[in-house]
């Protein structure tokens, strides 16, 4: 899985709410909030990043937060839901 280079699935947006100042996923007639550090890893998704890149920058961004062992099962959800490809 760490080869995987995830991307936004067609018709999927990733948007910050400015007067909630959170991240969503903008889906066909659906709309998910997402919590904490999710928009963040979600916002590295751009199919040329593999996860172990996205996982290495995260590290750096955000030292001391387990990253390693919380993204790669996070970005398989998303996987799993059909927001990422």
């Amino acid at each position: 899985m760490t080869d995987w280079r995830p991307a936004p699935a067609p018709a999927v947006l990733l948007r910050h709410d400015h007067t909630r100042d959170t991240d969503l996923l903008l889906l066909p007639e659906r709309v998910v909030v997402l919590q904490g550090g999710a928009g963040a890893v979600v916002a590295l998704c751009d199919g040329a990043r593999s996860v172990r890149d996205i996982v290495e920058e995260l590290s750096e961004r955000f030292p001391g937060a387990p990253v390693a062992t919380d993204v790669p099962p996070f970005l398989e959800r998303l996987r799993k839901e059909g927001w990422l490809r």
